[in-house]
């Protein structure tokens, strides 16, 4: 690591000082992050334990919720570890090629939930408003197909952020990242140089998937409500909105959140940073923790399936 006025020349190391302004509790912090880190774990393995164990279970609905929650558990484990060792055992430093690791599985595993959430729109809308080929149309090929096709599409557009750092940005004024995990953003105010291309290729790459996704979600959405409010039933109309509730729940609670964090990190420049950070972290611990139990207690075959598993336990 070599200094020149000032500023460092390509850091090897970087130091996470985790929540800034709030180091003395950090210790307190980390064991409701921890509590919400393993119960999401259980939730989210339960969860898929039961789609694959249950023939009826696998359904175009039910294997996306599987795939959620694997993509869930990756994404609270790509940031939690590190984050208690900073909390608990003080151990902040990182590489920094492990940084950018960081910072690529995290944003690559944000794109696929969200590419997920929009194929279990398009399979709720396909079920409603076309119900006589949703068989024909959502096959598990496509749900395969699906699932290769959000991964690619979310890794190959973070791949540019990391190249853009190696390549474009040498000069660093600190190597101090006022951040609990390694953040595109985080690393930007870092950065001595003209960032002004990383920034917009991040932009680019934001709205490039969230905004696309949000879009055609929302669109969907306006389509099923328009179905739904127009079936003569008032049962037939509970029926068919009972099935959309426990997604519009975890729809709403991704997205708000994503752009609640996403925009005061950007342009909340009076918010005080703990905020900021606090924000990121419930980001990317609470949709993990509360997507299982929105599921489980709004599906009623996930429900009787979980009720049948903990009702032969204690029976036996």
């Amino acid at each position: 690591m070599f200094k020149l006025n000032g500023t460092v020349f390509m850091p090897s190391v970087l130091t996470l000082i985790g929540i800034p302004g709030l180091e003395s509790v950090q210790f307190w912090i980390g064991i409701p992050f921890c509590a919400m880190y393993t119960i999401a774990l259980l939730g989210n393995s339960l969860l898929m334990v039961i789609i694959k164990s249950e023939s009826s279970l696998h359904e175009p609905m039910y294997l996306l919720l599987a795939m959620l929650g694997a993509t869930d558990m990756v994404l609270s484990t790509c940031i939690l570890p590190k984050m208690l060792g900073i909390f608990w055992f003080h151990l902040p430093e990182i590489y920094f090629d492990v940084c950018l690791f960081q910072m690529w599985l995290i944003h690559t595993f944000q794109g696929i939930e969200s590419g997920i959430l929009l194929a279990m729109a398009l399979d709720r809308y396909v079920a409603i408003c076309d119900p006589l080929r949703h068989a024909t149309i959502f096959t598990h090929e496509l749900i395969t197909q699906i699932g290769v096709g959000v991964t690619l599409r979310a890794a190959l557009l973070a791949v540019p952020c990391l190249i853009l750092i190696k390549c474009r940005l040498k000069y660093y004024w600190t190597t101090v990242v006022s951040h609990s995990y390694c953040e595109h953003m985080a690393i930007m105010k870092l950065a001595a140089e003209d960032t002004r291309i990383n920034r917009i290729y991040g932009l680019f790459v934001a709205f490039s998937i969230l905004g696309f996704d949000i879009i055609f979600i929302t669109l969907s959405y306006i389509r099923i409500f328009i179905t739904v409010f127009s079936l003569p039933q008032k049962e037939a109309r509970l029926k068919a909105f009972n099935t959309c509730i426990a997604h519009i729940c975890v729809f709403l609670e991704f997205y708000l959140l994503g752009f609640f964090s996403f925009f005061t990190h950007r342009f909340g420049f009076h918010i005080p940073p703990y905020i900021h950070i606090l924000l990121s972290n419930i980001y990317l611990l609470v949709p993990p923790l509360l997507n299982p139990i929105v599921y489980g207690v709004k599906t009623k075959q996930i429900r009787s399936q979980v009720y049948k598993i903990f009702h032969s336990k204690f029976a036996s």
